[in-house]
């Protein structure tokens, strides 16, 4: 009787129809199995923004919740190559520098040289593309470690940035162009906004219930209509509440939406396409990956590539924001806020296990953190300090739950 019961019960669930229950059940197992996904992330975003709201209630105003976002587009860009090289179980050193070289070439050739926007703008982007092409052929013919490739590309693009600039040291963007007023000024449409987010809704039901029926056909356990539904009801109130309270102010940037729509290209590619799937398998076991049949050279060619175009983009949208190209353009903590947001956001240093969100949520965590000790007129240092101990606090997460799945996996 009692091996009758369980067997019906494995047979729902092989049918999907788990219902709520089972995919809270589901969330739990995968947890429990050291699979925490985007969930210490989230609830480090929630805890950051709590502490920062009580310290100063300016922090979540309409207002500063806008520029959060604004800010957070350029470098979270940047943060989406950086998560498909580390998802091969690789690094780019030199994003920060191949941002402003971009963001220089961009100036040069439509303030100086007179070309029109678009065309500087595809030369720029070009450029960041020919950059990662170029750091592939030296890792996969001659064998040099990525480390080593790109901390020279870290050196010879911020010298090669500065020649671009020449004496000048300096070029202002027109603020009359479209590019600027794309960065600083052009916001959506209410009624866009809420269309947007009711498409988004749609778009998370429509994919989730396609891929239940897949696992369905498969045999495997899949997600229930009323979770299914529940999920996508939860995306639209968030959203729709996400774009009245900024409409309070200016409403939700093109600029940010841009970022959320690659986050989204991105997402589908990795998680959908033979390609994605290619990129996790060579990240979790690059010989494996290879006797399964992948050309794992393309692959690694293909994130190179990416890598430094969406710096080459980054750069653009930064010099854009600022409406300015500088010998500062992509120094600082650029470089290292990218790889920190990548990897605050649940994409591992070991290879194989993250997604395009991690990009997204990262570089909220880290422009939370920077525009919280803003308000509360800290220095400098002390930011530096935070964003460090809670890069810290992920990779030791990272490493927890790795050990966790390994310990799993072998039980």
């Amino acid at each position: 009787m009692n091996s009758t019961m369980t067997t019906d019960r494995q047979d729902e669930r092989l049918r999907g129809g788990t219902g709520l229950r089972g995919a809270f059940t589901g969330v739990l197992d995968r947890a429990r199995a050291g699979d925490l996904g985007v969930i210490p992330v989230v609830v480090g975003l929630v805890v950051i923004w709590t502490v920062l709201q009580i310290l100063n209630p300016i922090f979540l105003s309409s207002a500063n919740l806008v520029n959060l976002t604004l800010e957070s587009a350029a470098v979270g860009v940047i943060a989406l190559g950086i998560v498909c090289v580390l998802l091969v179980g690789q690094i780019d050193l030199s994003v920060g520098s191949v941002s402003g070289l971009s963001g220089a070439v961009l100036a040069v050739l439509f303030v100086s040289e007179g070309l029109p926007v678009w065309l500087a703008i595809l030369a720029a982007v070009v450029l960041g593309a020919v950059i990662g092409w170029v750091y592939a052929q030296l890792f996969n013919r001659f064998g040099v470690p990525s480390f080593v490739i790109t901390l020279a590309g870290l050196l010879g693009f911020l010298g090669l940035q500065l020649y671009v600039l020449g004496t000048k040291g300096s070029i202002n963007l027109p603020f009359d162009s479209g590019l600027v007023n794309f960065a600083q000024l052009a916001f959506v449409p209410a009624w866009l906004s809420y269309t947007f987010a009711v498409v988004a809704a749609g778009g998370l039901f429509a994919s989730g219930w396609l891929h239940a029926r897949e696992r369905r056909k498969a045999g495997l356990s899949a997600m229930g209509m009323p979770a299914l539904v529940l999920r996508s009801a939860a995306l639209l109130v968030a959203l729709a509440f996400l774009v009245w309270y900024l409409g309070q102010t200016r409403g939700v940037g093109w600029m940010f939406v841009f970022f959320v729509a690659l986050v989204l290209i991105m997402h589908y590619l990795l998680s959908r396409t033979k390609w994605g799937r290619s990129v996790y398998a060579v990240g979790g076991n690059v010989e494996a990956a290879r006797r399964a049949g992948i050309n794992v050279k393309a692959v690694f060619t293909s994130v190179f590539v990416l890598c430094s175009t969406f710096a080459a983009v980054g750069g653009i949208l930064a010099a854009a924001r600022l409406a300015a190209a500088n010998q500062s353009s992509g120094g600082g903590d650029v470089n290292l806020n990218a790889i920190a947001a990548a990897v605050i956001g649940g994409t591992s240093l070991f290879g194989g296990r993250g997604t395009a969100f991690g990009a997204l949520l990262g570089i909220i965590v880290i422009q939370s953190i920077s525009s919280g000790l803003t308000l509360l007129n800290l220095d400098s240092s002390i930011r530096f300090m935070v964003t460090g101990a809670v890069l810290l606090l992920a990779v030791v997460v990272d490493s927890v739950s790795r050990r966790s799945r390994t310990s799993h996996g072998r039980a």
